[in-house]
């Protein structure tokens, strides 16, 4: 997927430091959200497939393949991704080419808070969490991702030891609350929803550079489809 480039420098303080952020394309949204609603600039987004949860073998590798083409292009580099199934194996190759990701094993986690999860989960750890991209892209990531509309007999398998659906909200919209109610319908689960913002997601990249502004790309229309 291309990446959101910074727009020029046109200050009068010389050329300011570049970050690059290499993240989850089911993040998309929410970064371009807090790029705009924070100003920053001289910050570039480049995104890896969504998809590859599905696969999470292929995210070390493709974390790392982005991180040596951006090597002396950027003066930071900031990953946004949890371990999300990795095994630990996307942590050894960020130790190795020595660059930080924001803390979590999930994006669940760091929307909510990772001690508010860890405590969510304790008290229920029977339950499927979605976010807003998920409620967006249920059908297409989980129904037919998974092949339960091929198989209906795969919603047993994959969902029959859940009992909630929680809807972990990154805006309050009415029409995504329904569509997640839907979904928990659809795989007869009990829907609870909390609402958790964008968590740690600016904080991490707030507090590890200071960033004013970046213009609109071309390529932002793609990632909010």
């Amino acid at each position: 997927m291309a990446a959101l480039q910074p727009s020029p420098d046109l200050s009068d303080n010389g050329p300011q430091e570049r970050t690059l952020l290499i993240a989850c394309g089911a993040l998309a949204r929410e970064i371009v959200t807090l790029i705009r609603v924070n100003a920053w600039r001289h910050l570039t987004v480049s995104c890896l497939p969504a998809s590859w949860h599905n696969t999470p073998s292929k995210i070390p590798e493709g974390v790392r393949r982005r991180i040596r083409e951006a090597r002396g292009h950027y003066d930071h580099i900031l990953v946004l991704y949890g371990d999300c199934g990795t095994g630990g194996e996307l942590d050894e190759v960020l130790a190795e080419e020595g660059v930080e990701r924001i803390q979590g094993p999930h994006c669940y986690s760091f929307y909510a808070g990772n001690e508010t999860f860890e405590a969510m989960h304790e008290e229920e750890p029977a339950a499927f969490y979605l976010t807003d991209y998920l409620v967006r892209h249920f059908e297409r990531l989980i129904i037919q991702g998974l092949g339960i509309d091929r198989h209906p007999e795969l919603q047993e398998m994959y969902f029959g030891n859940y009992r909630k659906l929680v809807y972990l909200a990154q805006t309050e919209d009415a029409g995504l609350v329904a569509r997640a109610k839907a979904a928990a319908e659809r795989l007869g689960l009990d829907y609870v929803y909390r609402f958790t913002g964008y968590g740690g997601l600016g904080r991490f990249i707030d507090r590890r550079i200071d960033l004013p502004e970046i213009e609109d790309s071309p390529e932002v229309a793609a990632w909010l489809s």
